[in-house]
């Protein structure tokens, strides 16, 4: 074998310098682009042309950096509870109904959290069916009456963030408990510990790294959240940038909050890999025999299913009953030509997104794969970058470069022609799919990253000693075997994309919706009912993802 590629590379020794230059070309040209928005942001929060930096401080930005602590505070308590009780009751104990939670614990997924927060206030305000029924009840006539929970407030968005956001610590901590050794349970048991005991003394310790970036994931989500905060009136980081850009004008001053933000992403990122930067874990050879299951009395298997159940009906069922219950009742009023023109808007941008960012990320991915060097692993995190950048962080980026191009262009054609060419790229559909692809980019890439590093190098050895270029192997040999993971790739991203709020907000054409643009718009407007229909087709949009990520974490390990 290793003669025949000798013989390819003497006979075609141009050709084969050539074609592998031109993937490293690519990968960093690409990665440039890629990475524009962060070097935007910095730039213009440096050299803002009118710097209210100190005015920020000395008034809205220690209340904006409080309230962020605090949401993210309360919503990390409310996913680690959560996400971890439920792994560690689905993977090692034995209950009613323990299959069907396995993959409904993550269904809570498929529902933004400003599509919940927007129904739980329909359902729990005073005007409300909840506070109406207990002012029947109980004979009660105002709010002077009785005390109710507030939901529009830090407490509430804390809430809804955190019902939505905690399969993200189920999902990768339930990962790390299938990969454990069963052998480590046996002996916790002939120790004489119980469930609980060997969950803290055992379990936990070890699933530590995956937890850490689940919960990590959690706290860039919410600092990554507009719509919640926003409908409730809780002033975050988020919150205060889109003020600062929106009402006062200042996009230099949005640029330093958008900075701040930046700094909080770093922070996350750095402690996650600080909290394991000791630890470095192997496969157990016992790792894929069965799991034998803890048998529980049946009050601690009825503990379970509540511990299953609740997340399970107040982050889906509940929400999902209420939109389809109100998109039934006002199904004539809501399917109108321009819910028909915003679902396919969304349809469009969502699928040019996921098609962009496959595209891109296999070409990184291949890039590494055919120069797997110091420079090309710094390149894939630099192309990594906007997953961790908030959505109206990212519009900042996005916008400042467009623009500039725009503005550059249009001053040529009326210096040399006398026209002008208006807006090219920003305020257009380019500029959305540009963030979008930016934003989830590392979605694709780095799932084609780990399915090509399962291919063994020898597919790639035989493919160019029968004269195949890198661009024809990648065709005819990886990307057939790469199917299954390149679809669900798209899936994810073109689900994320039809949530994504905070950068369509600002980045939108004028007069253009997406769906959930067009539900803002409606929550706004105080019409809750009449957005049951787009956020329900949000909704229903996630859940084939979700039964593909449960289904390929359950094949990796068999219980018994």
């Amino acid at each position: 074998m290793s003669e025949a590629i000798e013989q390819t590379g003497a006979r075609y020794p141009l050709l084969a310098k050539r074609t592998s230059k031109r993937w490293l070309i690519t990968a960093a040209v690409t990665t440039a682009i890629v990475a524009l928005p962060v070097l935007s942001v910095l730039i213009l929060a440096l050299f803002p042309e009118e710097n209210i930096w100190p005015h920020l401080l000395d008034t809205t930005l220690p209340r904006y950096l409080v309230t962020t602590l605090q949401l993210m505070a309360g919503v990390a308590f409310i996913t680690l509870v959560i996400g971890l009780a439920s792994a560690w009751a689905v993977t090692m104990c034995d209950f009613p109904g323990r299959k069907f939670f396995e993959w409904a614990m993550l269904l809570p997924f498929a529902v933004p959290a400003y599509v919940i927060a927007y129904v739980y206030t329909s359902l729990l305000d005073y005007a409300g069916p909840v506070q109406t029924a207990m002012r029947d009840w109980f004979g009660w006539y105002n709010a002077a009456d009785y005390w109710f929970p507030e939901i529009r407030s830090l407490e509430g968005a804390t809430l809804m963030i955190g019902l939505v956001l905690y399969p993200y610590v189920y999902l990768l901590a339930r990962a790390a408990f299938l990969e454990q050794s069963p052998s480590l349970f046996a002996v916790s048991r002939s120790l004489g510990h119980s469930a609980i005991s060997t969950f803290f003394r055992v379990v936990l310790p070890i699933a530590r790294p995956a937890v850490a970036v689940g919960l990590s994931l959690v706290l860039m989500e919410t600092l990554n959240d507009f719509g919640t905060v926003d409908f409730f009136a809780v002033q975050t980081l988020t919150a205060g940038l889109f003020d600062t850009w929106m009402n006062l004008g200042n996009l230099g001053g949005a640029a330093q909050i958008a900075t701040t933000m930046l700094a909080f992403v770093v922070i996350l990122v750095t402690l996650e890999r600080y909290s394991r930067r000791k630890q470095q874990q192997f496969a157990a050879r016992d790792n894929r025999e069965p799991i034998r299951r803890f048998t529980l009395s049946r009050p601690r298997q009825w503990v379970c299913v509540a511990v299953c159940a609740v997340p399970v009906i107040f982050g889906f069922l509940l929400p999902a009953a209420t939109l389809g219950h109100y998109a039934w009742e006002y199904f004539d009023e809501s399917w109108n030509p321009d819910f028909v023109r915003n679902t396919l808007n969304s349809l469009f941008l969502s699928g040019t997104a996921a098609l962009t960012t496959l595209i891109i990320g296999v070409t990184l991915a291949y890039s590494r794969r055919l120069h797997d060097t110091r420079g090309m692993r710094v390149m894939m995190r630099l192309s990594s970058l906007g997953y961790a950048m908030p959505g109206a962080v990212l519009a900042v980026g996005v916008i400042v470069p467009l623009a500039g191009f725009d503005n550059w262009v249009d001053g040529i054609l009326r210096d040399n022609f006398g026209v002008s060419s208006g807006l090219l790229l920003s305020g257009t559909a380019f500029a959305l799919v540009f963030a979008y692809t930016v934003r989830f980019l590392a979605v694709s890439a780095g799932s084609v990253e780990s399915a090509l590093q399962k291919i063994t190098p020898s597919m790639d050895m035989a493919s160019r000693s029968l004269g195949h270029t890198p661009g024809n192997t990648l065709l005819k040999v990886h990307l057939p075997m790469l199917r299954g993971t390149l679809i669900t790739a798209a899936l994810v991203v073109f689900v994320d994309c039809m949530k994504e709020l905070p950068a369509t907000l600002i980045l939108r054409p004028f007069n253009f919706e997406t769906l959930a643009t067009y539900v803002y718009q409606f929550a706004s407007d105080e019409k809750l009912a009449h957005s049951a229909l787009p956020a329900l087709i949000i909704v229903l949009a996630g859940i084939i993802p979700i039964i593909l990520m449960s289904k390929s974490i359950s094949d990796t390990r068999a219980i018994s």
